[in-house]
């Protein structure tokens, strides 16, 4: 009768360690809305007032704000007001404006942390949709975080992977932002 206890108790101890072993699957996290946007951005350089989306509003020297900082553009911060559209080309017709600020933060690579709103405008989508997030820009494709959102977007949280589109000199770049939402209010 002891063995026969002894043999349930232990097949018992080796169920519970199998099975705590192997995970059944959990659930798979699904977003509840997704978004393909591009947002253009061009630097104010001295000679492109007309066209530029953004400017250097503060760099390390304190002198000219038309010209990145040498070394990764380390201290330098930026503004910007930039289009969104739905594809990458910069003469499409906006659906909204991409505004907030990236500032290059470190001293041995191209990085940036950025702190910005989607204000949407179109007959699809009102709203703002809100980001924060380091940007380490030389890898190909980075996640930050949605934070948040008001109209359409109220209450909305998830994960916005980016990847630069398109690179121009220090001019103009064009970032794709593939928006997934996991939380929808």
């Amino acid at each position: 009768m002891a063995a026969r206890k002894t043999s349930v108790l232990l097949f018992f101890f080796m169920f519970l360690a199998l099975s705590s072993a192997f995970p059944r699957n959990k659930n798979k996290y699904k977003p509840c809305k997704h978004l393909v946007l591009f947002f253009h951005d061009i630097i104010y350089n001295g000679k492109n007032a007309a066209n530029a989306t953004s400017a250097i509003v503060a760099a390390p020297q304190g002198a000219n704000l038309t010209i990145l900082a040498p070394q990764f553009h380390f201290g330098n911060i930026a503004v910007f007001d930039d289009p969104i559209t739905l594809d990458n080309n910069l003469h499409s017709k906006p659906v909204g404006r991409a505004q907030g600020m990236y500032i290059y933060d470190t001293k041995n690579t191209f990085t940036s942390w950025l702190g910005f709103s989607f204000a949407l405008n179109s007959t699809d989508y009102q709203g703002s949709i809100n980001f924060i997030g380091a940007d380490p820009i030389l890898i190909k494709t980075r996640d930050i975080s949605v934070v948040g959102g008001t109209g359409d977007f109220f209450m909305h949280r998830g994960i916005a992977t980016i990847n630069t589109d398109a690179y121009e000199g220090e001019v103009y770049f064009r970032l794709k932002v593939d928006i997934k939402f996991y939380e929808c209010w």
